[in-house]
């Protein structure tokens, strides 16, 4: 089991286990396991790494996982010679059974499981872009644990769950959600962030928390651990695609456990992050830039996070430091180039936001940044919906309501008590 210590980075202090802040400052929260050594366990999914996951106990039923694997065609095209994938999403030939093909069925899984293990039963408040909400939609559906997801009108479309092929068609939406209730919001996601913000507050409702829930961290972590034991080390470098940057936090902190276990290297992963130009505060940040104004017109808007965890303790300036880490700016058309070149070389479809992390692994090689026999991670954050558009039929959820206001929403929940 994942016995830890809750402690804040700035200062080491222990805090309550189920603490989602620091008390004297603004420093994100880590867990410090007891198990020094990652012992990988016979359980199915990323539960084998239970030793480093802050729960007690697995949900059976979460079966998702990364699947860490050596490149030839992309590596090929390239001319890497040690580039592994790690790919999560529906691809059954290599493995990858994630049932909402996306990464954010690893956060999902564990939060929800630690959010049972707290035994005061909340709902869950969920703000997300798309892919978030939908991984918690699935993981609410097996378990049912009540979640409320608050989601931007024009991300609508990325909600749906997998029933097998045959039966409802896909262009079909249900109200019958049973524990999840979506709720639409009018403008984007920090608008969606700002409301569910207010309902957390209220009674009967938990935060899930975001880059300060360890659960969400440890479980997007599972990739490193994953990719460090197929290596048999960790990997010299790290390519993600980013919007708030809490997958490079997890990556930075997964590897510093794996140094520490003693048996996979002496040096952590270099993170290579990659924004969606122009909307790419993490980017601008690090190189000291002004913004650029914000454009509605973006490769893939799961990717903009108005207000990331950059500078507070633990965040991803410290991540990006510590590993000697690197930001990239990627264009439209350079993120379209790369997906259509990731697609055409490995021979799977993938969603638009790991295109931006192929860009930037493209431009790392020209810039020299990367060596050809450098041992490099590429983390495809999700794909496979067209294979799972053949294995399984989508169904569509459809919100119960759509607001403005927090005042709307929490006079709807309210309704429904």
């Amino acid at each position: 089991m994942g016995e830890y210590w809750l402690r804040c980075v700035s200062d080491g202090s222990v805090q309550p286990v189920y603490s989602l802040s620091c008390p004297h400052d603004s420093s994100l929260l880590r867990a410090d396991y007891l198990a020094r050594q990652i012992q990988p366990k016979s359980l199915p999914g990323i539960w084998r790494f239970l030793d480093w996951l802050p729960v007690q106990g697995i949900i059976a039923e979460a079966e998702g996982a990364p699947v860490t694997y050596r490149s030839l065609g992309l590596a090929r095209e390239l001319g890497l010679e040690n580039l592994y994938i790690s790919y999560s999403g529906h691809w059954p030939e290599r493995g990858a059974k994630m049932p909402t093909c996306s990464f954010k069925d690893l956060e999902a899984a564990p939060t929800m499981q630690r959010l049972k293990e707290r035994g005061d039963n909340p709902t869950l408040v969920v703000a997300s872009a798309g892919n978030t909400a939908r991984a918690f939609a699935h993981i609410s559906l097996i378990t049912c644990q009540p979640v409320v997801l608050f989601v931007p009108e024009k991300a609508l479309d990325r909600m749906w769950t997998a029933a097998p092929a045959g039966g409802e068609q896909s262009s079909s939406a249900h109200r019958d959600t049973g524990p999840v209730t979506l709720i639409a919001v009018r403008g984007d996601y920090y608008d969606a962030i700002s409301i569910a913000e207010k309902v957390q507050s209220q009674p009967g409702f938990a935060p899930e928390g975001g880059a300060r829930n360890i659960a969400r961290r440890d479980g997007m972590g599972t990739v490193m651990l994953d990719a460090a034991l197929t290596l048999g080390r960790i990997p010299r470098h790290y390519f993600q695609a980013v919007g708030s940057g809490t997958g490079g936090i997890a990556a930075w902190e997964a590897s510093l456990r794996l140094r520490a276990d003693g048996r996979f290297g002496s040096v952590l992963s270099r993170l290579h992050l990659a924004q969606n130009l122009p909307n790419a505060p993490i980017y601008y940040s690090w190189k000291g830039k002004e913004p650029e104004p914000v454009s509605n017109d973006m490769f893939d808007d799961v990717l903009y996070n108005r207000k990331p965890p950059y500078g507070m303790p633990g965040g991803v300036k410290d991540a990006l430091l510590d590993t000697g880490g690197e930001v990239y700016g990627i264009t439209n058309p350079q993120a379209a180039a790369a997906k259509k070149l990731f697609e055409q070389s490995e021979e799977i479809d993938i969603l638009n936001a790991p295109a931006i992390a192929v860009a930037a692994l493209e431009q790392a090689i020209a810039e020299g940044s990367v060596l050809p026999e450098d041992t490099i991670l590429l983390n495809i954050t999700g794909g496979g919906i067209s294979r799972m558009k053949e294995d399984h039929t989508l169904k569509m959820l459809k919100p119960q309501t759509t607001v403005s206001h927090w005042e709307q929403a929490v006079s709807f929940l309210e309704s429904k008590r």
